[in-house]
């Protein structure tokens, strides 16, 4: 077998990463191509979260097509995420691994049906923070004051273009069960995100599905904003913040 080299900027990328960034660009041309929108913010760094959005809203190469993207920036970027984003969309955070912001975010991120790519450097986020994790291990706080960032989500960009050019790569795998009965799905453990909580002790939460009032007495007690584990129609469990 033959083994091409990687010519230019990519040369420079350590091959996992080149991979993660593969893997991500598929994943958000599926996304797009189902009518999502990405969602980015940087809380430390918001004119990135602004960069991001602008790369995939404005077509700068003729026949590339504009990607809906918004940059959210400002105070309360957990509430501005949860009442922005639907079922189907992408967030797409640069920040450390440490910014509680952004896991916040990643964490409530399965109960509103949104798909995840965390971009950062340093130590890295725990195994499965987030869908797509595009990292730098280079612990230099200057790092993303550099152009090292930029390029990352530059070939983001360009490899999601990459991905339209095959139409065939771009229909995601049906993950719904239409079988009447199915003993994997009866015996499942979904995160919803508390809405609101009433005095017979349910709750009204916000899954991936659909916004479903569940029994909560075994959760109790329960705030809005609280993340729990769904099963059976019950809040079987609160998940921690940490």
């Amino acid at each position: 077998m033959t083994t091409i080299a990687p010519q230019g900027i990519f040369a420079d990328l350590a091959a996992d990463l080149a991979a993660d960034l593969a893997a991500a660009s598929l994943a958000l041309a599926q996304r797009f191509s189902d009518s999502a929108t990405a969602w980015c913010i940087a809380p430390a760094f918001p004119p990135h979260a602004q960069h991001i959005a602008v790369e995939f809203v404005h077509p700068v190469i003729v026949g590339k097509r504009a990607l809906p993207a918004v940059a959210l920036t400002g105070a309360d970027l957990v509430g501005q995420v949860r009442v922005s984003a639907r079922r189907g969309d992408v967030v797409i955070a640069v920040a450390a691994a440490s910014d509680p912001v952004v896991a916040a975010i990643m964490r409530r991120a399965p109960a509103w049906g949104v798909s995840t790519i965390w971009i950062g450097n340093g130590p890295r986020p725990a195994p499965g923070a987030a869908d797509h994790v595009l990292w730098l291990d280079d612990p230099d706080p200057r790092l993303p004051a550099t152009g090292e960032f930029v390029l990352m989500y530059h070939l983001l960009w360009e490899l999601t273009h990459v991905c339209f050019e095959h139409p065939g790569l771009l229909t995601n795998p049906q993950e719904d069960c239409t079988e009447d009965v199915c003993i994997t799905c009866s015996d499942e453990g979904r995160l919803g995100e508390v809405i609101s909580t009433a005095a017979d002790g349910t709750a009204t939460v916000r899954t991936a599905r659909a916004t479903e009032t569940v029994i909560a007495t075994l959760a109790w007690p329960l705030a809005p904003g609280d993340v729990v584990l769904v099963h059976a129609g019950t809040a079987i469990s609160k998940v921690a913040e940490e």
